[in-house]
């Protein structure tokens, strides 16, 4: 009953923005920008539409993940007017909601009707609300997005590999449930030969320029335990960041990094670890979702070869949030016409035709229709990802907590530095002089 209530106003919603948008106010040009991505060639084309309806011709910045953040971060910090709209980062969203970068969008949202209930919980939480668990909202949930895995489905399947694993570990050779399976299964094609080359257990993510090793290594904190503070005190992180739990979570990362990955994973992040599965080097990849559509699509390693599984459970079951909002940017001389833009994109069929092109929708009328789980082989995955999804930081000064986390478990986990206690209890330290700073502790 209530799946049908929401599909009654989706539609309804989609009459009456449908209907509305032949008078909306036309500008020459809007500037949207972005990350240089397959999704966003998907934005593009899914655009058309808008400038179809309305006349205003979109033009797009879209610059490599590895440059995204600086390069408009800065933007926003030096109050420019290159960007109407920007999708950003779920970590941007603290900093540009106190700095004014963002419009806030409560009071357009309730003219237009935009319900913010008709999206999937965890991504308004993640990409709009600031201060979290407030009705503050700063973007429309726009790319929805986790980490999760891909596997070698045809070697899994092989019966000669299916039977001696079941003899060595007793149980069947299939996508793991938890991270003890996901270890015995990267142990057991860790340097194996299969079709005549050598290949390895997993990829997973090490970067330590952005936030690479960071992305990564929460998967496993978070089903170990680890908490950024304690749930009753704001900002008291000694003995949940640092828990025993938290330790052996980080060990179990670095136990995975030195026993099962390929040569020369030292600074793997999305692009490298896509890599080693296209290329036949691994069994499984760690990695966002946004990667899914093109590997499926890849002629060597997609199809029936591949398959799909969430983050595996330990203690707990998380996942580490990706994905963005889309923001009208405050500096911007034509913010109505981008405040249309973000009506367009927030009806019920634009967002089914976002999903069909590559993009991945938040909006519970699309995730929730019968057939959605079915609709790509990656369906599932998605959704049962998206149920477990926890992120890092939003906080305003969530730059220098990412650069101080990336650099104290890089030094453990890849540069062999120290032990996992002595990390986090560093990180400990760390965060606590940025929250000193910002006068929160």
């Amino acid at each position: 009953m209530q799946k049908t209530s929401k599909a009654l106003f989706g539609l309804a919603t989609a009459f009456v923005m449908s209907s509305a948008l032949p008078n909306l106010a036309k500008a020459d040009e809007l500037t949207l920008c972005w990350a240089a991505w397959d999704p966003a060639n998907a934005l593009v084309e899914l655009s058309k539409d808008f400038t179809a309806k309305t006349g205003t011709q979109m033009k797009f910045e879209f610059v490599p993940w590895t440059s995204y953040a600086d390069r408009f971060l800065n933007e926003l910090n030096s109050h420019g007017k290159l960007c109407d709209l920007i999708i950003g980062d779920s970590q941007w969203i603290g900093g540009s909601a106190e700095n004014g970068h963002y419009v806030k969008l409560n009071d357009f949202f309730d003219k237009e009707g935009i319900k913010m209930d008709d999206f999937v919980p965890a991504t308004v939480v993640g990409y709009s609300e600031w201060p979290k668990n407030t009705p503050n909202y700063w973007a429309l949930p726009a790319m929805g997005d986790v980490v999760g895995w891909t596997y070698r489905k045809d070697w899994f399947e092989k019966p000669e590999l299916q039977k001696e694993f079941k003899e060595k570990y007793g149980h069947d050779l299939a996508a793991p449930k938890t991270y003890g399976e996901l270890k015995q299964i990267a142990e057991f094609f860790q340097k194996r030969e299969i079709d005549g080359k050598t290949v390895y257990g997993a990829s997973i993510y090490t970067e330590r320029g952005s936030e690479g090793i960071t992305m990564g290594v929460t998967n496993v904190l978070y089903d170990w335990g680890f908490q950024y503070d304690n749930p009753q005190k704001p900002y008291d992180m000694e003995g949940f960041v640092n828990s025993a739990d938290a330790v052996k979570g980080l060990e179990f990362y670095k136990s995975l990094y030195d026993c099962c990955t390929p040569p020369g994973s030292s600074n793997v992040y999305m692009v490298e670890s896509a890599d080693a599965f296209k290329s036949g080097q691994v069994a499984m990849q760690m990695n966002f979702a946004f990667t899914w559509p093109g590997l499926y699509k890849d002629e060597k390693v997609g199809g029936d070869r591949i398959g799909f599984f969430p983050n595996p459970a330990e203690k707990a079951h998380f996942a580490q949030l990706g994905g963005q909002g889309i923001s009208v940017v405050s500096y911007s001389d034509k913010r109505d016409s981008a405040l249309q833009y973000i009506k367009w994109f927030a009806q019920p069929d634009v967002q089914a035709k976002w999903w069909e092109l590559g993009g991945f929708s938040c909006l519970n009328s699309v995730v929730n229709a019968p057939d959605f789980a079915k609709s790509q082989p990656y369906a599932q995955a998605f959704l049962d990802s998206m149920a477990i999804v926890k992120d890092f930081w939003a906080e305003p000064s969530y730059a220098s907590l990412l650069q101080a986390m990336q650099k104290r478990v890089h030094n453990y986990v890849v540069a062999g530095n120290g032990t996992a206690q002595e990390a986090l209890d560093g990180l400990v330290k760390d965060w606590s002089d940025v929250f000193k700073d910002d006068g929160k502790i």
